[in-house]
């Protein structure tokens, strides 16, 4: 395949803005990713592609997009969007790698996750697994390889391709490439759980790139923290966030660059025909009732349990909210080849069952737990919404509590994690909770719906503001620009 002199710019990611599957009559249809990488990334790169400039390369994750890149087809999508080329990853290896290291091993580590008792645990299996990582990573490095031409900047994201900034580099020295990652970072001590070979091949990968870039400065300074006391770099600090790491006879930069929303192109989502009729149908459910609302993935970090049994602590010790508020908690199914994901999801779905097996009476369901993944339900559900609760127990930033009080007709009190990225960028404007603190949270979201009309209003056109300040077209520019 060879390098075409007009792409300015290549995004590579685990999963990308198209999947595939087959009809019928075996025939492909393509439909649009998800995920806030996913979304963010397509908003700020369509001005690239509609000058041809960009490409999209990910790995191939259904059958139907192996036959696709088999076939060596670039998504064709609706014009302005970006050309994709997909790579037909053995699936054994692939699934090693993003099972047995990306999401049980790295997921695990960044959001300080493991029951350290019993996990982690790094055997035989384990190198088995790192090798496909590696594999995997090696992959990416040599595709990214053959669409290089000089000019071109390369973006590569997140925590399933640590190590291909190193390996490109290792192929095209005089590449111009960027890593960024979308989850928190480790402290050391919590790190250097990993195997010292594999925290330091992590590190060193990321560090093959001109420019590291992180979505808050408390995750860049761990990851600062890490080459200092891993590699033993030279590290060079600036203002929170920022500095640069000298190691193996290169520089690399690193910095904090915020993700927000497109709030127009969200609001304009927000009044379609399909948004409109939910809000209608969950309107006729809450029956004049005030809203709190939730809306994850059922992934360990998200903090769902907690935030149920919050909610429950809420009508147990406050009798006065009993037919006077519905819990609407869109957990939609994540990672269900994991066990620990499986038996997370069944407390969520137990615990969902017991509050309203409590508190329910004929005329009041007090939680409406809807496990479906439907977008313009959840957007219609954040029009709605009195209370927003985002309780993460880690997360890198969390677009929905930007999206939240963009969507808001009337107004929001966002109940956000402090541990969440974009407790950074919102501040004050939320209730900030410690998201271990069941109690704490109840007391929140209490405020929240006890908070008069014009302060929720004051707080979500802040929220807003901030987020919209951020928008995405920015935090790509941002990158592009510091690969000069």
């Amino acid at each position: 395949m060879t390098s075409d002199p007009s792409r300015l710019l290549i995004v590579a990611s685990n999963r990308g803005p198209v999947s595939y599957s087959h009809t019928a009559d075996g025939s492909l249809t393509a439909r649009r990713g998800g995920g806030g990488m996913v979304s963010g990334l397509m908003s700020a790169l369509a001005g690239v592609a509609a000058d041809g400039g960009a490409l999209w390369l990910c790995a191939a994750i259904s059958e139907a997009d192996r036959a696709v890149a088999r076939q060596a087809r670039r998504a064709a999508g609706e014009p302005g969007d970006v050309p994709v080329r997909m790579l037909d990853i053995p699936p054994g290896v692939f699934a090693a790698a993003y099972n047995g290291v990306a999401n049980s091993v790295l997921w695990f580590v960044h959001h300080l996750l493991f029951d350290t008792p019993n996990q982690p645990y790094f055997g035989a299996a384990f190198r088995t697994e790192w090798d496909a990582y590696c594999a995997y990573n090696d992959t990416f490095a040599a595709a990214l390889a053959q669409e290089c031409a000089p000019e071109t900047r390369v973006l590569i994201q997140d925590y399933h391709l640590s190590l291909a900034p190193r390996l490109l580099r290792d192929r095209c020295p005089a590449a111009r490439i960027a890593h960024f990652e979308h989850t928190p970072w480790a402290p050391p001590d919590y790190y250097q759980m990993l195997p010292d070979d594999v925290a330091v091949a992590i590190l060193d990968g990321i560090l093959g790139a001109d420019h590291a870039g992180f979505l808050a400065a408390r995750w860049a300074d761990a990851f600062l923290d890490c080459c200092a006391a891993v590699l033993g770099a030279q590290v060079t600090r600036g203002a929170a966030g920022t500095g640069q790491v000298a190691y193996r006879g290169r520089v690399t930069e690193v910095a904090v660059h915020p993700l927000g929303v497109d709030a127009g192109e969200l609001r304009a989502r927000g009044r379609a025909d399909d948004v409109r009729g939910h809000a209608r149908m969950l309107a006729e459910a809450a029956r004049g009732r005030q809203l709190i609302v939730r809306i994850d993935r059922t992934e360990l970090s998200k903090n769902i349990v907690r935030g149920l049994a919050a909610y429950q602590e809420l009508l147990a010790t406050r009798p006065e909210w009993h037919g006077r508020v519905t819990h609407l908690a869109f957990a939609y199914p994540s990672r269900g080849d994991l066990a620990e994901y499986r038996g997370y999801t069944a407390r969520v779905t137990e615990l969902a069952a017991e509050i309203n097996a409590e508190f329910g009476t004929p005329d009041w369901e007090p939680l409406i737990l809807d496990v479906r993944d439907d977008y313009p339900r959840s957007l219609a559900a954040c029009g709605l919404a009195d209370v927003l609760l985002v309780n993460p127990i880690r997360d890198g930033m969390n677009l929905v509590a930007e999206e939240g009080p963009i969507l808001s007709e009337r107004g929001c009190a966002l109940v956000l994690s402090r541990e969440a990225g974009a407790a950074a960028l919102i501040g004050e404007a939320a209730l900030l909770v410690n998201p271990y603190d069941v109690s704490a949270t109840a007391g929140a979201l209490h405020a929240g719906l006890i908070m008069p009309a014009a302060e929720r209003q004051r707080r979500s056109a802040m929220i807003a503001g901030a987020a919209a300040a951020r928008a995405p077209r920015r935090w790509l520019a941002e990158q592009v620009e510091a690969l000069g």
